[in-house]
């Protein structure tokens, strides 16, 4: 659903792409019509694109480059901006980081981390905060929030080490076969080689004390070997660069990872979860 505030917030990606296709489609002399015929979108889609009311889709980006990029690839460079400029503002730099990271070190307290999460998951959990999104906007960021996970299948694969709090895994979200398919997914991921994912137990701690006790973290090394931290709460995200900050969360990071249960173990109470 196109919506008339899209036309104020759109990323410079997004004006980009509506002027050079307005311009594209006038020299060839089509109507929004006859372009959307060409490309399988309706003409209210093509209208809503080059007003900003409805920033292109990944999927209308393929096909105007098809029919009107000419070779020159623009709509195609085009996707990975828009994908970013689609998360929100607080998220984009955090994201743009995660997609080329050789190393992914987070630590999750309320929820599955968002690239480990299900379309229905993301879904639910989306659409059930507050204040509500409208449902055009919770399925574009569920979109963006499963292109991320592109990162699994990226060469050289990224070492991604996940510590989750068992509550994480406990915390109903979407009702019980949706949390069912995440346990499963979460077994599946747990699998893959460059992927260490650990529960840290309720009951950790000689008391129950732990090093997570002061909130969800992440810590990123890049591909140049530069170490990087990402705090978020309440809709409100920090990149940490100064180092002196960014070595005290990965001394914490790697006390929680002592804290947590062994790899195969956590596995073990996850399939347990999922009911295989």
């Amino acid at each position: 659903m196109a919506r008339a505030e899209n036309k104020t917030t759109a990323g410079p990606t997004a004006q980009m792409v509506a002027s050079i296709a307005r311009k594209f489609r006038a020299r060839k002399g089509w109507t929004q019509g006859q372009l959307g015929k060409k490309i399988g979108f309706s003409s209210a889609a093509v209208s809503a694109m080059e007003t900003l009311a409805q920033p292109a889709s990944d999927d209308m980006l393929v096909a105007l480059e098809r029919v009107l990029g000419d070779g020159l690839n623009i709509f195609e460079d085009a996707r990975e901006p828009m994908r970013l400029e689609k998360y929100p503002a607080q998220f984009q730099d955090y994201a743009a980081l995660e997609r080329k990271a050789l190393v992914l070190r987070p630590y999750e307290t309320f929820i599955v981390h968002g690239l480990f999460q299900t379309e229905d998951y993301a879904r639910a959990l989306i659409g059930g905060g507050y204040p509500p999104w409208p449902e055009q906007r919770v399925e574009e960021l569920v979109e963006a929030r499963m292109a991320r996970k592109a990162l699994f299948d990226r060469s050289p694969a990224a070492l991604i080490e996940l510590v989750l709090e068992e509550s994480v895994l406990r915390r109903v979200i979407g009702g019980p076969e949706v949390m069912r398919g995440q346990m499963v997914h979460l077994a599946e991921c747990a699998r893959q080689r460059n992927v260490t994912l650990q529960v840290l137990p309720m009951n950790c701690g000689l008391s129950g004390e732990h090093a997570g006790d002061r909130g969800t973290m992440n810590v990123v090394e890049t591909l140049e070997h530069e170490r990087l931290g990402y705090l978020e709460v309440q809709g409100e995200g920090l990149l940490i660069t100064d180092p002196s900050k960014v070595s005290a969360l990965a001394r914490s990071y790697a006390k929680i990872q002592s804290q947590a249960l062994d790899p195969r173990t956590s596995l073990g109470l996850i399939e347990q979860l999922a009911g295989e």
